[in-house]
């Protein structure tokens, strides 16, 4: 049976990264990219932490495509944003796969260091931290949380895949 990877964190704390090694490493994987998919829209695209943006529509093509994916026999690598009540609604929905949901985090200093290294128009600056403020107040159950800061993207792949605590 093929299983649900939730990689989910701040901007610039390495989703896009270990999301893609991680489908590299599986056998049959597919990777999907929430911001790929809510950058789609392009009239009337609002960000998606201010009013009017298209969530709604967002979590529907989503949802879609990882149900499609799972019943094919692949693993999917799901990386985004992910709120608790987010991550709910995924659990009941795929709640005859195993999930892995792991929450990447950094200490300030590292994710403000590797949002330098993003293009210029893709740079988060300032709003990392408000990100990273916003996932330790989340209350995500702390089993989840994997602390990247002084973890080389190999080691963090290895503790995903060996690691049962992250499983839902």
């Amino acid at each position: 049976m093929p299983n649900l990877y939730i990689i989910t964190g701040p901007a610039g704390v390495g989703k896009s990264t270990i999301s893609n090694r991680l489908a590299h490493t599986l056998k049959k994987s597919v990777l999907i990219e929430g911001d790929d998919i809510y950058h789609q829209v392009i009239g009337s695209y609002t960000p998606a932490w201010q009013k009017g943006n298209h969530l709604q529509t967002f979590w529907k093509i989503c949802i879609n495509s990882i149900k499609i994916y799972l019943e094919d026999g692949f693993d999917v690598i799901f990386n985004y944003i992910i709120s608790p009540d987010d991550l709910l609604k995924i659990k009941n929905i795929f709640k005859n796969y195993i999930i892995k949901f792991i929450v990447l985090l950094a200490d300030e200093h590292t994710l403000l260091k590797r949002d330098k290294e993003r293009a210029e128009d893709c740079q988060m600056k300032d709003r990392c931290i408000l990100l990273l403020n916003s996932f330790k107040n989340n209350n995500f159950n702390a089993k989840h949380l994997l602390d990247t800061t002084l973890l080389s993207i190999n080691e963090t792949i290895n503790m995903i895949l060996s690691n049962q605590k992250f499983i839902l």
